[in-house]
């Protein structure tokens, strides 16, 4: 979709529909650009606020056309709820919906006006439009042999000013929220695809091409590699299934190690049935989304490496299935990870932490200023926060209230969950370092408290500043929301990228 900013009156652009975002219970001014608009309609939209046609109410979406009185064919008014109550994410929502309508109606090229809003600058609310719009416009039919071509119809979102002001800016936003939006939706796709089409091997086909296209290094460890380094966690996890495990590195801007190295590290269980521990059959279709984290890492190495971040930035991504089978990993089985360390598995479908641990222990190799990790780690995380935010543990609260300002921004929210070190009473083995699984009570936490013990150390002796983002209600959704449809949301890229561009601040660490 071509997106395009453009000054001058929203009324004289030649677009199919104009949207025009109302806050609630507001009177129209008299010299605002929505007044103006309602003049050349005979008092329109007046007359449908004033009989409550249209209130102004987070989301709420009207179209009406306007019988030639102007170049448009559609209007879309859209509420931004209370001024009071109002918050960057209500830009994209209200941009999801009423894009969404607009492509219902089989509008091709549609213009919103952009207005300023005390406490936000317009750049920024130009990027969340954008983000938005490409958000809600998203497909994943590959596989359905009738298409939808109402969908394939928007073809051009313009976003207007009135007057020269912040045109640079809003220019340089709105590429970044293209940036952003686009390397999202590249997660969402290869989350959303079937296991059998995207095994272990061909998501790290995904990566090497990605690499190539974007000027990324890429290593991609194969199963004799993985036997060499001792990586035994992750081969545990893989020795139920026929497909073979990989590992993927890549790597962006080695010479920006100045300015700090990040390792990011996501899970990447391609099919996760739960191996010996087997799932539930109901919604176990659901596990092809288990490699989340992995592809969120590629989505954000994408988006870096376009907006040419000055940072040194790793993606470490282990993959694999989890499948039961005569070779399978068994409950009371003892690992040796890569370092060094022994596990003691109680619940073989606790293999994400597995995989991570290997990740993790492997950071050290590009001696990290900070390590991040995400994962769909467990359905304790669920249970406590729902689908409405990601959980986050770690060991720095530098990096973690950095973290949820950022989720903030984003709109991808997180919530803090503690890491006392009382909680690794629950994860001690009788046999070996450490235990996989240490009961019901406090899931989430005892699963980076797994994590915690896996961390490199520093110079000092202390361990490297480190989170964990668990996204197992966030990866995915059950219904539609206001611009993520059902399926893979792709979370996570939009929480790290602003994470890396806030981060280049040291100022805020």
């Amino acid at each position: 979709m071509e997106i395009e900013v453009k000054e001058g009156y929203i009324e004289k652009q030649g677009v199919d529909g104009i949207i025009l975002a109302i806050f609630e219970k507001e009177k129209l001014q008299s010299k605002s650009a929505v007044m103006r608009i309602d003049n050349l309609l005979g008092g329109l939209i007046k007359d449908m606020v004033k009989r409550g046609e249209f209130k102004g109410k987070l989301n709420q979406v009207v179209a009406f056309t306007t019988r030639g009185a102007i170049s448009a064919r559609h209007i879309i008014l859209v509420g931004l709820g209370k001024r009071d109550e109002f918050k960057l994410d209500y830009i994209r929502q209200v941009s999801g919906k009423s894009m969404s309508e607009a492509t219902k109606i089989g509008m091709k090229r549609v213009a919103i006006l952009l207005e300023d809003i005390k406490g936000f600058s317009v750049d920024s609310i130009s990027r969340a439009y954008v983000e938005g719009g490409l958000l809600s416009v998203y497909k994943f039919d590959r596989y359905k042999t009738e298409k939808d071509e109402k969908r394939d119809g928007l073809k051009g979102l313009w976003l207007i000013r009135e007057d020269e002001r912040d045109l640079e800016k809003i220019e340089k936003e709105a590429r970044i929220g293209r940036i952003i939006a686009e390397s999202t939706n590249l997660a969402r796709d290869l989350a959303n695809q079937p296991a059998n089409e995207l095994t272990p091997t061909r998501l790290a086909d995904n990566a090497r091409r990605l690499a190539r296209d974007y000027g990324l290094d890429c290593k991609i460890f194969v199963e004799d590699k993985i036997k060499k380094l001792k990586m035994n966690a992750l081969l545990g996890v893989a020795q139920g299934s026929d497909e073979p495990p990989r590992f993927i590195i890549l790597e962006y801007n080695r010479k920006g190690r100045k300015n700090g190295t990040i390792v990011l590290a996501g899970k990447a269980i391609t099919f996760d049935s739960g191996g010996i521990s087997l799932k539930p059959s109901e919604k176990m279709e659901e596990m092809k989304y288990d490699k989340s984290g992995g592809s969120a890492i590629i989505g954000v190495m994408r988006a870096i490496a376009l907006l040419r971040l000055p940072l040194h930035v790793v993606g470490l991504i282990p993959a694999t299935e989890n499948l039961p089978s005569g070779s399978a990993l068994k409950p009371g089985d003892v690992l040796k990870s890569f370092s060094g360390k022994t596990i003691e598995i109680i619940s073989t479908d606790a293999e994400g932490r597995l995989i991570l641990a290997d990740a993790i222990s492997y950071a050290a190799r590009f001696k990290p200023d900070a390590i991040i990790d995400i994962a769909t780690l467990t359905g304790a995380c669920v249970i406590a926060l729902g689908h409405n935010a990601t959980g986050i543990l770690g060991n720095d609260d530098r990096i973690i209230a950095l973290m949820k300002e950022t989720g903030e921004k984003s709109g991808e929210r997180v919530w803090e969950l503690p890491l006392w070190k009382e909680y690794d009473e629950q994860i001690k083995s009788d046999i070996a370092d450490v235990k996989n699984v240490g009961g019901r009570p406090a899931g989430t936490i005892t699963g980076a408290a797994f994590l915690k013990k896996f961390l490199p150390d520093l110079a000092g002796g202390e361990k490297t500043p480190w989170a964990h983002l668990d996204i197992a209600g966030t990866a995915w959704k059950e219904k539609e929301g206001p611009y993520l449809s059902k399926g893979a949301t792709g979370v996570g890229v939009r929480l790290l990228v602003q994470f890396l561009m806030d981060y280049i601040d040291v100022s805020k660490l």
